[in-house]
């Protein structure tokens, strides 16, 4: 199959249903019936019913709410780091997570955003502002939850580590999305990543260069563990997963032509701390 569209219904959550099982149990033990409940930890009866169907990603405020309130003896929190699902993720997107979770190698190109495995949380934050429709301070904390979860796969301490190649626009930054402040909490983020992470390569394509391969917009490849290559094409409201490989060799031709026509990532890291200097 030369490209999947990935499928907006949830896949599997064995965990979540764990997670919701276990919270409901410390609730009836406390003799708090939903509503009742909801009031203490101050989440909606809705979100309440839904983390405890196994639906909804605990956001880590919730759960340390949800110990106090049922006096948990510490055992939701352990629960919740067993939580494997991210929901805070689009559903298009889930299918891609789950594969970069035993990725060896990893490039992405983004010419909208700065990459989600490089975002500080104000700034994934003032993205989803941006963005209608605009979500409810719960969707927010979850989505926000789950996107700062993902960069774990960041770690020099995974075994194998994964490799990892970021080719970033210069226009994504110089944009300035959320304000000054914002900016400079995420250029900051990108060169202390460039000084502690020696697995991850980072690149600006600069504002004008008149030869420019990606073109047709943001892409991503990942080498899986047994060394399959897949890619992942995301544009509005839909993501294509992309396994033909034909269509792989194409998508590394066009990665590696952008890996000469941005900057080195030397140069990058200058045109950084210039660019920090001047905010």
């Amino acid at each position: 199959m030369a490209a999947d569209t990935i499928s907006s219904e949830p896949g599997p959550c064995e965990s979540l249903r764990i997670f919701g099982a276990v919270l409901q149990g410390f609730r009836e033990r406390a003799d708090l019936t939903q509503e009742a409940f909801a009031r203490r930890v101050r989440y909606s009866v809705h979100f309440v019913a839904s983390v405890e169907q196994g639906r909804r990603l605990p956001p880590a405020r919730f759960v340390e709410r949800a110990e106090e309130a049922l006096d948990a003896f510490g055992i939701l929190q352990k629960a919740a780091h067993r939580v494997t699902r991210q929901p805070g993720l689009a559903a298009w997107f889930r299918k891609w997570a789950s594969l970069e979770e035993q990725a060896v190698t990893l490039h992405t190109y983004e010419c909208r955003v700065v990459p989600g495995l490089l975002q500080t949380e104000a700034y994934a934050k003032a993205v989803s502002w941006c963005v209608p429709p605009l979500p409810t301070p719960e969707e927010m904390e979850e989505r926000v939850a789950a996107r700062l979860a993902r960069q774990r796969l960041l770690s020099v301490d995974r075994q194998p580590a994964a490799s990892f190649s970021f080719i970033l626009e210069q226009s994504v930054l110089e944009r300035r999305t959320g304000g000054h402040e914002v900016a400079r909490e995420a250029i900051d983020r990108l060169l202390d990543l460039n000084e502690r992470h020696w697995n991850v390569e980072l690149q600006l394509m600069p504002l004008r260069q008149p030869t420019h391969s990606g073109l047709d917009g943001p892409l991503r490849l990942l080498e899986a563990q047994d060394h399959q290559w897949f890619a992942y094409s995301e544009g509005q409201q839909a993501g294509l997963l992309i396994s033909d490989r034909k269509d792989i060799s194409v998508l590394q031709q066009r990665y590696a032509k952008l890996r000469s026509q941005a900057l080195t990532p030397e140069d990058s890291v200058g045109l950084l701390r210039q660019m920090r200097g001047a905010l």
